[in-house]
């Protein structure tokens, strides 16, 4: 396979950019910050003056991607893909330039394929190539079921660079099966094959699994920046020079001397904050980064957050248990006990222990474990 960079030696010299894409499944509502790793470099080749094509798989995502996975993808249904698609092109927008980007669709060209065209689509490959792909290969000797709609999946992503005419197809590592489809659809069809370009895959939250909504160990790139800076100093040591590598801007000498320091003695947490800032100031804005440290600083040291709602109510002298009720800091009044005799409830700043506790007129700032809050008002 020729190297990707001859490409760009090639498209430098001719002055003609190169044809750049990726492709992304919409299966859920929102693209996290692992998919940043690949759409950073879309945004780099499309800063150097490369055409830069986001894909929104909303044909192949009714097939659902085997890739990795050791059971049958559970299909969506076409109100779901609809739905999670149109949240895509704006949140991708914050990583690419969306003047210069082109959004396409895969069922332009899958739906009208039709019967007829699937079946020449899917002579072009044989069984034999399709079971060396390590995910079908491991299922198939477990005795796994593997439905015949999966073998469909890679044809079809490989079939939109036939489309496209891709020059270049961007994905994680554990997309290289069906990049490689790409270039063997295009050599069947008369076209030069794309060179491809995978990144490695972003560990989620807990540091074991590939970052992903089903997991519940994402971040996602429209989350509010208080949110966002917690869940990065949430993740472990380690993982964070992982983090470091793979999502950061600053340049590998940088985060090398940062991690001597840290190594040196230096507080690790001063590098994750480093890093929370970073990623949130990206997302939002510098100041929403500063003020997401001073939120978190005031959590820590159980403080009070600058937002927390404004809850007025009337009824004083008012049981502590049906306040919190009414305020929407607990479901009902017997799980507000069950708080309170946990030493979860705090009444400006000081423990909460009677279950009958009565609150005469007056502001009160009520917390609820670590995070929730409220400024209630009773009269």
């Amino acid at each position: 396979m020729e190297d990707w960079t001859y490409k760009l030696a090639r498209s430098a010299a001719t002055g003609v950019p190169l044809r750049v894409k990726l492709g992304l499944d919409p299966t859920a509502p929102d693209i996290h910050i692992g998919h940043t790793v690949v759409l950073n470099k879309m945004r780099q080749l499309q800063d150097l003056g490369h055409t830069v094509i986001f894909l929104i798989g909303d044909f192949t995502t009714m097939i659902g991607d085997p890739s990795g996975r050791n059971a049958t993808r559970p299909p969506l249904t076409a109100e779901q893909i609809k739905a999670n698609a149109e949240t895509y092109y704006r949140q991708a927008s914050m990583v690419l330039d969306p003047q210069k980007t082109e959004i396409r669709y895969n069922s332009e060209w899958s739906d009208p394929l039709g019967a007829r065209g699937m079946i020449q689509l899917a002579a072009k490959y044989t069984v034999a190539r399709m079971m060396e792909r390590n995910d079908f290969h491991e299922r198939f000797k477990a005795g796994t079921s593997i439905s015949v709609h999966e073998f469909l999946y890679p044809l079809m992503q490989g079939y939109d660079s036939v489309a496209l005419r891709s020059d270049l197809e961007l994905g994680g590592t554990d997309q290289k099966f069906n990049l490689l489809m790409g270039r063997h659809l295009q050599q069947e069809y008369g076209q030069e094959p794309q060179c491809i370009l995978t990144m490695p895959l972003l560990e989620g939250l807990d540091g074991v699994d590939k970052m992903s909504k089903s997991k519940n160990n994402y971040i996602g790139i429209s989350e509010d920046p208080n949110t966002m800076f917690a869940k990065v100093l949430s993740i472990s040591d380690e993982l964070m020079w992982r983090w470091f590598t793979l999502l950061s801007f600053r340049g590998e000498a940088e985060i090398a001397k940062l991690k001597q320091e840290v190594e040196g003695g230096r507080n690790p947490k001063d590098a994750k904050v480093m890093l929370a800032k970073e990623i949130t100031a990206r997302f939002h804005s510098a100041q929403a980064a500063d003020a997401a440290e001073q939120d978190f600083s005031n959590r820590s040291k159980g403080g009070v957050p600058d937002d927390i709602p404004e809850v007025r109510m009337g009824g004083a002298p008012l049981g502590v248990t049906t306040l919190l009720k009414q305020a929407g800091l607990a479901p009902s009044t017997s799980e507000a006990g069950r708080l309170i005799e946990g030493g979860g409830v705090r009444v400006d700043s000081s423990p909460v222990s009677d279950k009958g506790l009565k609150l005469e007129a007056g502001t009160y700032v009520v917390q609820v474990g670590k995070r929730k809050f409220a400024r209630v008002t009773l009269a």
